[in-house]
């Protein structure tokens, strides 16, 4: 029988499963932790720290672990949470830990308890003498998870720190020589970033990478992993064209610029242009003297036609803040390229922000990249098993729930119109709440989520909502979702962080409420991706809770629209309510959204084609330029190639260490300079590459033949740039005035995420090109 289970196990997996890891073998150690359970307990702390100590002389260094020592870590682990945490880990805990100490992505669901899982695998690795980052995916997590977690670390010798954009130089410092530290993933690659930028060895705040516990991991590795983390410097004001925005916002839609179905391109019609050109006073928008008025025209009308209010971005305290798609919530140090950046600054009227030009950047798949050993969790992990397999080599453990989920999964509820679709959804908020249950409502986006809070004020049932504007109270907002009669409104779910309880954050009424049917989840329509779905509905059946959830549709939503607008024939609507039974219009919705994960898909890859050969190139540069900032190398070439003026400058500095220092600084600042220029223009390429497809060119290997020969120029040209800088330099009693020759580094730095997209597929840039051609000839 034992066996018929152990097979039966495995065939679900592979029907169900794609892309699972076998369990058994750690399932198989679950019984020695449990055994290993009354030695420890009579041990007191001292002594429990003192046999931690041990297992860390054991193992130190090892390359993997055994199964002894996946064992002892996992026993240590689960008492030292009993006696701070006051819980005592469950085996399926347990497992998640050891999947994510043999290097794997570990499915979870929401409220099984990946925190205590994540923290015994930082610690089980520290043990073995690694260095952790644990990446969150926002600030608060990061801070919360190493302060709740470090009475457990405490216990089990290992040392453990946060980093945050409030700290210091020298508190990042301090966070990083931690054994295990916690940081958002934009955070640890800003200062990645600042790191690649430092002239002096002590101004450094982290040390080699070495492992990476991914949180939230579908999200940080899948869908922000082409996201462009940037440091740039200051360089003027952003100033967009004034004149051209307020043109552009007398533009009409279908008269005078047009669309295409997916949203991501616009273009003037005849009409359009011939206002425009009269507007500006009779210039010619497609002659060569009107090209950078045509430029400014075509980045206004992006900005005016494309991106909207309350979706996309929200105007607070006078400044333009991104939201990410993703979280639904304000993307604090994200923009888009400055020039999109300044027109919708002008767009909204307000204040530009700086330009500034870019030092250096990093994806955040490279950034992870950076890391000999890699794990992660997460609650939906299976969907983008290939993508982790792909992109990362990872394979994903699921891992099962600790009770068995018993929440009810309704079908789609589909209809004819949005306007039907709302409707329904307050009907159906109506229904529930008069039983008393909570209710949560998953929206789209800032804009639905104020609509529906609205429409149901105006109907007398109140809600709480959770958005961009208010994310910094997410916590308490949705610590109380799971009372009684509770109505909470919120955008995207994923990364929130705290788990919803039945009865409220106390769990007061958690009895009262779990007899009338625990949380009943909404969502307003079907996601672009699956695992967002699965994440809202995965709020509701916590640890075995009842629950149920269900999801609401049109075939006007922006899902199918934008991908999948051709309906079949004969789906009728019912004339009263507008609702669809026809299996057909089910189909269209899965059809839609399997469309957009292809896109979202073929995105990643071609990020991931352009990119490395980039991080390549960067990390021959690092290698080098590593050199020169641990060693004596810029003082030996300069001597070399400027003697007099070498011997000149010696004389005045008495100190050698301080010689070494400023010959560095040049070498360094032409250097990071010719980066600085070569990612200039690699942009210019990138963004002109695809027409090369109009020749039966490949464009990534006309991209390929246009970055590789001016990267080799760089090493070689800053260290002619920097022995021209000596050569023509005044040496004075004080050695060198680096600023007087030129030597300035930008005064002004900042860090922020382009919220871009210039990886289409080769053939969707083309099409688009020559359409933009075809349009400027006809006008």
């Amino acid at each position: 029988m034992a066996l018929i289970s152990r097979v039966g196990k495995r065939l679900r997996r592979i029907i169900q499963r794609p892309g699972s890891v076998e369990l058994t073998r750690y399932e198989a150690l679950l019984p020695a932790v449990e055994k290993l359970e009354p030695e420890l307990e009579k041990l007191d702390d001292a002594e429990l720290t003192e046999r931690a100590g041990k297992l860390r002389d054991a193992i130190g260094g090892a390359a993997s672990f055994t199964d002894s020592q996946l064992i002892e870590i996992c026993a240590l682990g689960r008492e030292a949470a009993r006696r701070t945490l006051g819980e005592r880990a469950f085996d399926v805990q347990l497992l998640g830990t050891m999947g994510l100490l043999t290097g794997h992505v570990v499915q979870m669901e929401t409220g099984e308890g990946k925190t205590l899982a994540g923290a015994l695998a930082a610690a089980g690795y520290a043990l073995r003498g690694r260095r952790v980052h644990v990446v969150t995916v926002n600030d608060y997590l990061a801070r919360r998870d190493a302060e709740w977690m470090g009475p457990v670390y405490d216990l089990l010798g290992v040392t453990v720190g946060w980093v945050e954009p409030a700290h210091s130089k020298e508190e990042r410092k301090e966070a990083y020589g931690k054994e295990v530290t916690y940081g958002a993933v934009a955070e640890i690659g800003f200062d990645v970033l600042r790191d690649r930028l430092v002239t002096h060895p002590d101004d450094l705040v982290q040390k080699a990478p070495e492992v990476a516990i991914v949180d939230e991991a579908d999200s940080v590795l899948v869908d922000e992993a082409r996201v462009p983390l940037v440091m740039a410097g200051s360089i003027d004001h952003n100033d967009a064209d004034e004149e051209v925005a307020k043109i552009v916002r007398r533009l009409r839609l279908g008269l005078h610029y047009e669309t295409d179905s997916e949203g991501r391109n616009a273009w003037l019609t005849s009409a359009g242009a011939s206002v425009v050109e009269k507007s500006l006073g009779g210039v010619d928008l497609y002659d060569e003297s009107g090209s950078d008025r045509l430029a400014a025209v075509n980045v206004a009308l992006h900005a005016h036609a494309l991106l909207t209010r309350d979706v996309d971005y929200l105007v607070r305290d006078g400044k333009v803040q991104l939201i990410n798609a993703a979280r639904g919530r304000v993307a604090e140090l994200q923009r888009w390229p400055d020039g999109l950046q300044a027109a919708v600054e002008a767009k909204e009227q307000v204040t530009a922000t700086d330009r500034g030009e870019i030092l250096d950047s990093i994806t955040v798949q490279a950034l992870l990249a950076r890391y000999p050993e890699v794990a992660g969790m997460t609650g939906t992990a299976v969907a983008v098993a290939e993508q982790l397999r792909e992109f990362y080599k990872l394979e994903v453990a699921v891992i099962p729930p600790n009770t068995p989920n018993v929440r009810e999964d309704l079908p789609d509820r589909v209809f004819a119109s949005p306007s039907q679709k709302l409707r329904a959804i307050e009907e159906e908020i109506r229904t529930v709440h008069e039983t008393g249950r909570p209710i949560l409502v998953g929206t789209q986006d800032v804009a639905e989520s104020e609509e529906l809070a609205e429409k149901l004020a105006k109907a007398d049932l109140p809600c709480v909502v959770l958005n961009a504007r208010n994310d910094a109270e997410e916590a308490a907002i949705i610590a109380e979702a799971g009372k009684k009669g509770a109505v909470t409104v919120s955008t995207q779910m994923a990364g929130r962080g705290t788990d919803i309880r039945l009865g409220g954050s106390d769990g007061a009424s958690r009895e009262e409420v779990a007899e009338l049917g625990g949380l009943h989840v909404i969502g307003t329509a079907r996601y672009p991706s699956s695992r967002l779905d699965g994440q809202l509905r995965g709020r509701s059946g916590r640890q075995g809770d009842p629950g149920s959830a269900i999801f609401f549709a049109s075939l006007n939503d922006d899902l199918v629209l934008s991908n999948a607008p051709d309906l079949p024939d004969g789906i009728d609507a019912d004339p009263e309510t507008g609702e669809i039974t026809d299996p057909a219009a089910h189909r269209q919705l899965n059809h839609a959204q399997r469309v957009a994960e292809g896109v979202d898909l073929e995105i990643h890859r071609n990020t991931w084609r352009y990119t490395r050969l980039i991080e390549r190139q960067r990390a021959e540069l690092l290698e080098h330029r590593d050199k020169v900032l641990h060693t004596g190398l810029a003082a030996e070439e300069l001597e070399k190639a400027q003697p007099e003026k070498f011997a000149e400058l010696k004389e005045k500095l008495d100190d050698d260490e301080r010689l070494e220092q400023v010959c560095r600084e040049v070498r360094l600042f032409h250097l990071d300079q010719l980066w600085s220029d070569h990612l200039a223009y690699l942009t210019d390429v990138r963004e002109s590459i695809h027409l090369r497809a109009l020749a039966r060119e490949t464009p990534l290997d006309e991209f390929h033949r246009a970055a590789i020969p001016e990267f080799h120029k760089i090493i070689a040209e800053s260290a002619s740039r920097a022995a021209k800088t000596l050569e023509e330099a005044e040496i004075t009693d004080n050695g060198l005035d680096l600023e007087e020759v030129g030597v300035r580094r930008a005064n002004t730095t900042w860090t922020y995420l382009v919220h871009d997209n210039p990886f289409d597929s080769d053939f969707e840039q083309t099409v688009k090109k020559v359409r933009s051609m075809m349009r400027m000839k006809k006008s």
